[in-house]
């Protein structure tokens, strides 16, 4: 062969080869490129949630937002998560974190949050790491500060020049906040704005425990958004927060970028929510009551006193009977009687733990005993179905549910659940999604007429609830109160 004719070859396959070359790369490229746009579209999102049947949420331990009185979780925040839960149809797991850069980062963490569930304000910063849903509420942030001691004698005219108006003045004064709290970034800003330096301390307190040490004169000055500002105004009538720090705000909730299905969700239902009268009485229960503020300061208050009940002690002391945390059994008598202990039923149970007539005389226990007795009583009871059911249901976790289901029902109805789970294919010795369906169903004829059930018909709705309830007030109780 010729050397040209080699040269021609040559001069056509080194073309050939960088084409051959060039498009593989651009093949691996495009395959990259979908593998990231597939990644990109695998956000956790609204139909993951229903699947899974639980919305998990973060909020603030605050007076306002989630808190625990009389034994009842309470706040504005779990007020309107467990109405959009109810209406996705998910049960609701919330955790408490005053730290709203964590919260941000367990967004797109595993087993992270699908919602945080805060007085959020919207930056351009924040929009980056989160997508906000449309505004629950509006507020301003104020200033609080201390009027002089001898305020109540002197004229209003003295008291307002002792006070900080313009926010011109607040160069070189030292403002206490939240740590990463959304107030930070305001102070930065209002920096910039009056051309001067405020000096802004971080502290591990919430907003209403700086508001109560400038109350107590031991700090000059604190950030709180007019609504809470105003209520604690009732209680520490030494305080004034009529200085604005920012125009009225918008106030949000966040979701995790890319959650498109669930923002939607939230916003449809959000801007029809807030428009109701059961939206209203919320908003007002928490920050319209005079009433609020003085709540918090009270023993039952889990930010006040930190008790669940008055009988507290009975509980801690006769809980090493059965071994189980104190909590959960005064989360029990919380669901039997709202710790009353003249509480009297339609079917004759009584008392703080709702002993029936036949129970109570087992346990050799009077209606007209003490409390104490009562409580040690319904202890001894829950003791006494836990022995049955040890060597059946060996996990204790577990075993607590067959427990509390037994002591709303009576032991045998849950046997019979524990039978008809087996025949069925399920699991007797798992609670949720087999037992719990089964006496559930046990006021259904196809269930309690048949042949292994023993105790005949039942209205199983009553004790499904009765654990579910039992236990989420539990995981509450445990979120706010030590064991």
């Amino acid at each position: 062969m010729s050397r040209q004719r080699k040269k021609s070859i040559l001069f056509v396959a080194v073309p050939l080869l960088i084409i051959a070359v060039v498009f593989t790369i651009l093949g691996f490229k495009a395959e990259e490129g979908l593998q990231i746009e597939e990644e990109k579209q695998q956000v956790f999102d609204l139909t993951d949630i229903i699947e899974r049947g639980v919305l998990r949420a973060t909020t603030d331990y605050s007076s306002t937002n989630y808190f625990v009185y009389r034994g009842e979780p309470m706040g504005f925040h779990l007020d309107l998560l467990r109405h959009f839960a109810a209406h996705i149809g998910v049960d609701l797991e919330l955790s408490l974190n005053n730290d709203l850069e964590k919260s941000i980062g367990r967004l797109d963490a595993p087993e992270g949050f699908d919602i945080i569930a805060k007085n959020l304000t919207v930056t351009n910063s924040r929009r980056e790491q989160m997508t906000f849903t449309v505004p629950h509420s509006q507020t301003r942030q104020v200033l609080v500060q201390k009027k002089p001691d001898n305020w109540y004698t002197m004229r209003s005219s003295d008291i307002e020049d002792y006070l900080i108006r313009s926010q011109l003045d607040l160069g070189g004064k030292t403002i206490h906040i939240p740590r990463n709290s959304a107030y930070k970034a305001r102070l930065v800003h209002l920096m910039d704005e009056i051309g001067d330096t405020i000096v802004v301390v971080e502290r591990d307190k919430t907003v209403e425990q700086l508001i109560e040490e400038v109350a107590r004169g031991e700090i000059d000055y604190t950030v709180s958004d007019d609504n809470l500002a105003r209520l604690n105004e009732i209680y520490y009538a030494n305080i004034d927060t009529g200085t604005p720090l920012s125009f009225e705000q918008n106030l949000s909730w966040a979701i995790r970028n890319g959650a498109d299905d669930l923002l939607h969700a939230v916003n449809a239902w959000l801007s029809e929510f807030i428009t109701t009268r059961q939206y209203a009485e919320i908003y007002n229960k928490y920050f319209n009551n005079p009433r609020s503020v003085f709540i918090a300061k009270s023993e039952l208050h889990s930010l006040g006193g930190g008790k669940i009940s008055v009988f507290d002690d009975y509980f801690k002391h006769y809980a090493d009977i059965i071994g189980w945390d104190w909590r959960l059994i005064a989360s029990l008598s919380y669901q039997e009687s709202r710790f009353n202990p003249s509480a009297v039923s339609w079917a004759g149970a009584f008392g703080i733990m709702q002993l029936m007539p036949g129970t109570a005389e087992f346990l050799n226990v009077s209606p007209d005993a003490s409390v104490r007795e009562h409580i040690s009583a319904g202890i001894r009871y829950l003791q006494w179905i836990d022995e049955r059911l040890t060597e059946e249901i060996p996990d204790e976790a577990e075993r607590k549910k067959f427990v509390l289901a037994s002591y709303n029902v009576g032991l045998g109805h849950v046997l019979d659940a524990r039978r008809l789970a087996e025949k069925f294919g399920q699991d007797p010795n798992i609670w949720r999604g087999s037992v719990d369906y089964y006496l559930l169903n046990k006021s259904d004829p196809k269930y309690y007429l048949d042949p292994v059930v023993r105790h005949g018909y039942a209205r199983g709705s009553e004790p499904y609830h009765y654990v579910s309830e039992i236990l989420e007030r539990y995981r509450h109780y445990k979120s706010v109160l030590a064991g």
